[in-house]
């Protein structure tokens, strides 16, 4: 069955070196109660729906964002049509201030849900942000709103480190390791909602089972967080997750960054490049590269130099100071063709 994640007190966590020891270092999912419950929004949904939106309104400043807007029949699950060509909502441009009217009261039996995700607080509520701060990120870790009716998010994976705060409403997440990516069935890569693409399987309509076999072997191994207001989730990179909000006012913020970055190079733009360069060569030679990634990239035996002096590890030391800078040099002549 699933089981839930490791739980901490938010608010045992001193500051950003404590969180790197006893959370991210671990790379796996943390819940956090409590980490940002004395946040003034977080107060402010206490006492109503009603408060929580006039103060969400106070710091409107005009900006428009992408609203999602589903019937009824939908029942906020937001996804791809039968085809996969198209979805089963609508996208719309909107005022802020006039989607987040929209959410001020349960959809009518009739109405129509709306869902608003991943707009940056310093796009439409540049005031919110100051009063907001989470004590355990470094301070220019950008933040993003997610707020609407409820709603089901097809289970994705993001490339980057995600603590999620829940101010409003409830909130689970089902979560798989990235190491059951063959087993979730990755939907289309370029023709997605919002960006990364889903797992069809972990997303699919019940019964439908059959379609995805490999799927069954997995599912009960998935992680299951249930968040309340104040409550956040720390979520590692590649981890798959679906997010269902079931309040019918829910208001979340997100901070996506790079918490072990060396420099300004993502992971992800290694895995393109290897995609182009290496997917498509007969499998000996796949299996070469493979044998050469394991033992000089992932390093499944240590360092791959171990056997020499440090002193004589070259390019294969310390990134810093100099080898980020070095290997950057090369790999961008190299692909200038120099």
């Amino acid at each position: 069955m699933p089981y839930p994640p490791t739980e901490i007190a938010g608010r045992d966590l001193a500051g950003p070196e404590e969180f790197r020891s006893r959370v991210l270092e671990g790379c796996r999912p943390v819940v956090l109660r409590g980490l940002v419950a004395e946040w003034p929004a977080v107060e402010a949904a206490r006492r109503s729906s009603g408060a929580l939106h006039e103060y969400l309104a106070a710091f409107d400043v005009g900006a428009r964002v992408e609203a999602f807007l589903g019937d009824r029949s939908i029942a906020g699950k937001y996804y791809y049509a039968a085809d996969f060509k198209g979805f089963n909502f609508e996208r719309r441009e909107l005022k802020f201030l006039d989607a987040l009217a929209l959410m001020r009261d349960p959809p009518a039996p009739t109405g129509r849900t709306v869902y608003v995700g991943s707009v940056p607080l310093s796009v439409c509520m540049p005031g919110f942000a100051p009063a907001h701060r989470v004590s355990v990120l470094p301070a220019n870790v950008p933040a993003r709103i997610w707020l609407g009716h409820p709603s089901n998010v097809s289970s994705h994976y993001d490339a980057f480190d995600n603590l999620a705060c829940v101010v409003a409403g409830q909130r689970r997440f089902t979560l798989y390791a990235p190491e059951h990516i063959a087993k979730l069935y990755m939907g289309p890569i370029d023709n997605t909602m919002a960006g990364p693409p889903v797992s069809l399987a972990a997303s699919a309509p019940p019964g439908e089972a059959d379609r995805f076999p490999l799927f069954e072997e997995i599912r009960d191994q998935a992680l299951v967080a249930e968040l309340e207001p104040g409550d956040a989730l720390y979520l590692p990179k590649l981890w798959w997750h679906q997010v269902e909000s079931t309040a019918p006012f829910n208001v979340m913020i997100n901070h996506w960054w790079d918490a072990f970055s060396s420099g300004p190079d993502a992971p992800y733009t290694s895995l393109l490049l290897a995609m182009i360069a290496i997917a498509e060569r007969p499998p000996a030679e796949r299996q070469a590269w493979r044998a050469f990634f394991d033992y000089l990239v992932f390093r499944t035996h240590g360092h791959p130099l171990k056997h020499l002096p440090a002193e004589q590890h070259g390019l294969l030391g310390p990134l810093k100071p100099d080898n980020y800078s070095f290997i950057r040099a090369r790999i961008m002549r190299l692909l200038r063709g120099d």
